[in-house]
């Protein structure tokens, strides 16, 4: 086996009253690509704050080329070539895509005033642009770019640095099938030029698709490594929780009722020309598949009423309603969790409790003022159901995990009785542990009547979570599949636009 370029040896942290890491070893070889997986709370993280030199180890050694030293300074990581691609996009949306890639490091005029050379900035860019064969120009504005393209511009600038060892925190939850396939090409590439590469990520799949060896961790200790060969995702899992893959998912426990909301040749802004039907009955499942762009997001939004209809009807029990707005559909008891909890379903700096009662004020307030104590009240039942992990109702829902946060946006729906739940990307960046606690938790709902539209790009999430499937392609329904019919072929079949 060659020399490691990166050795971690009995890495333990100890905070006040818990132990974030447990004697934590694995080594990363020059050009390894390394897949570290693990719940939320695993210690992944604290774990890449020691090695990126944010926290003081309370134990153990790192050694990199050879050298040991018991901690790191940030300046110590970035000189021995560890950069980061973190998860949480830290951008600038009024800078363009070359000055967030190389801030902090622009070429400059010469002379005494030390002007931005934005000509050299843009040459310095396009190699990289290249490199990732990316839709956008060094000079496009980040205001206009989308999530997905904003992860490869965060991306772009941890290649910039030439690092020796790239650290990769969820990069993908935010790409499309063929920015990920781009993302694993890179990391090919990357491979073959030595560089290592640290990928977390909760996609299990890709995983078996990229890495050499797979390190899980599990309440902060090293629970196993499995090689190449050996990695698969049920592997993985039980190695995560214990427990094998088909306990995640909660088979139904009654059959479907009476149609809750049908959609009757629906035609949104994106794809006016074409239609969409579909229904969702009472106590049912209807997973919502197709490739990203095809028109799933666009859709929840129409029926939301975020984003107009431009043609069709929707109905809910037999019943023609009208939603122009959100609050429409409120009314109505149509409620959607969106696919970027973070920039509309959470307000990140109020507190899980604020969060919670938001889109029902109403029922908090006595006269003009609302009463804090009520919503609290409310929000410690609704944390008790969901087993949303948080010191403290009180506490600022931004410094909770993605799985905790995906809770705390059910929550506030939960609180006001919905009749349609529509779910879009329920699970993106939450953990295997979270997963199961979300997946329990729609079948609960259906199972007590509620009509549940889950849009996911997760195949095998899909397959296991739905009653029933509806694929779409280019704005339209391609097909739906009954239970008996649920296989990831035929999926990918109708999402292609084939039959099946």
């Amino acid at each position: 086996m060659p020399e490691p370029f990166l050795e971690l040896i009995d890495i333990s942290k100890i905070y006040p009253g818990v132990v974030a890491l447990d004697h934590v070893s694995f080594s990363v070889s020059r050009g390894e690509v390394i897949g570290l997986i693990g719940e939320n709370g695993a210690g992944k993280s604290t774990l890449m704050r020691v090695l990126g030199g944010v926290t003081e180890p309370s134990g153990g050694v790192i050694r990199i080329d050879g050298v040991e030293r018991r901690s790191l300074t940030v300046a110590d990581a970035i000189k021995a070539g560890v950069a980061f691609v973190h998860q949480e996009l830290n951008l600038f949306d009024n800078l363009d895509v070359a000055a967030n890639i190389f801030i902090g490091r622009e070429p400059l005029h010469g002379g005494p005033l030390k002007l931005i050379d934005r000509k050299r900035l843009h040459s310095q860019a396009r190699p990289l642009l290249r490199r990732l064969a990316v839709d956008f120009e060094p000079d496009t504005p980040l205001a206009g770019l989308s999530l997905a393209q904003r992860q490869l511009v965060e991306i772009l600038k941890a290649l910039s640095l030439d690092a020796r060892l790239v650290i990769m925190d969820e990069p993908t939850s935010s790409l499309t099938l063929t920015e990920t396939d781009r993302l694993m090409r890179v990391i090919a590439g990357l491979k073959a030029e030595r560089v290592s590469v640290i990928f977390i990520t909760h996609r299990l799949n890709e995983v078996k698709q990229c890495a050499d060896r797979a390190v899980v961790l599990r309440d902060g200790r090293t629970v196993g490594a499995l090689d190449r060969t050996e990695i698969t995702p049920a592997a993985l899992i039980r190695l995560m929780i214990g427990r094998d893959l088909k306990s995640l998912y909660v088979p139904p426990a009654t059959p479907p009722g009476e149609d809750v909301l049908e959609i009757v040749e629906a035609r949104t802004e994106t794809y006016p020309d074409r239609a969409v039907s579909l229904n969702v009955r009472r106590g049912e499942i209807l997973g919502l598949a197709g490739l990203v762009g095809s028109g799933r997001t666009e859709l929840a939004r129409a029926i939301f009423g975020v984003d107009p209809l431009r043609g069709g009807s929707i109905k809910l029990n037999g019943e023609p309603i009208h939603i122009p707005t959100p609050r429409a559909a409120i009314e109505h008891g149509v409620y959607l969790v969106p696919e970027d909890r973070k920039r509309f379903g959470l307000l990140l700096d109020f507190s899980v409790a604020q969060n919670i009662s938001l889109p029902d004020l109403d029922s908090y307030a006595r006269g003009a003022l609302v009463k804090a104590a009520l919503e609290v009240e409310n929000a410690q039942s609704q944390r008790e159901r969901l087993n949303i992990r948080t010191p403290d109702v009180t506490t600022a829902v931004g410094v909770l995990s993605g799985g905790n946060q995906q809770k705390v946006v059910l929550a506030k729906w939960l609180s006001m009785r919905p009749r349609v739940l529509i779910f879009d990307e329920p699970t993106r960046g939450v953990d295997v542990g979270a997963k199961h606690e979300i997946y329990d938790t729609l079948r609960r709902l259906a199972d007590a009547g509620v009509a549940i539209l889950m849009i996911s790009s997760d195949m095998e999430e899909v397959v296991g979570v739905s009653d029933r499937i509806a694929v779409m392609h280019e704005g339209a329904i391609s097909g739906f599949l009954d239970r008996s019919e649920f296989s990831e072929h035929n999926v990918l079949r109708l999402a292609v636009g084939h039959t099946v």
